[in-house]
């Protein structure tokens, strides 16, 4: 085996782990990544507008309307118009959104966060700088992309 094939190997067990993480979330909790991660940012803040929450984690606004659509016809979010700005639009949790939310597994990107942080400064610099590099090598660099961790359907550009 060559050297290249244990590079592709490791990022398909990458692939692999997150296809893994991100069923095994929905299946648990009934939550996918994308909405557990707006869901904390919203338990962090409070009540936030969209835009708020789409620049925190690191998604569109359309897709962070997507969301709190979905979560609202859940029963775990709700949307209330600013008393002060009746066109501002705030975001929070419902009772059973935050209570949802603590019996919901943790993330894979929280373990990863966890070991990421125990590594040394260079270490750190060698993976991001490597990491990036193969993105390139893969013509990767222009994907939209967040650091939220989680695999679905490819769709073609319009």
């Amino acid at each position: 085996m060559t050297d290249y094939d244990d590079i592709l190997i490791s990022i398909r067990r990458i692939i692999r782990a997150i296809d893994l993480q991100s069923k095994q979330l929905v299946k648990t909790s009934g939550l996918t990544a994308p909405q557990l991660v707006v869901m904390q940012a919203l338990r962090k803040e409070g009540k936030m507008p969209p835009s708020a929450i789409a620049r925190q984690v690191a998604l569109s606004q359309a897709t962070i309307t997507s969301i709190l659509d979905r979560l609202e016809k859940a029963g775990l979010a709700r949307r209330t118009r600013s008393d002060e700005d009746r066109r501002i639009v705030h975001a929070c949790l419902t009772e059973e959104g935050l209570r949802r939310l603590e019996e919901a597994p943790e993330l894979l990107q929280s373990g990863f966060l966890r070991q990421y942080r125990k590594l040394e400064n260079w270490e750190r610099q060698m993976l991001v700088s490597s990491l990036q590099r193969v993105a390139a090598m893969m013509d990767a660099e222009e994907l939209d992309a967040s650091p939220i961790l989680e695999v679905g359907e490819l769709r073609e550009e319009d």
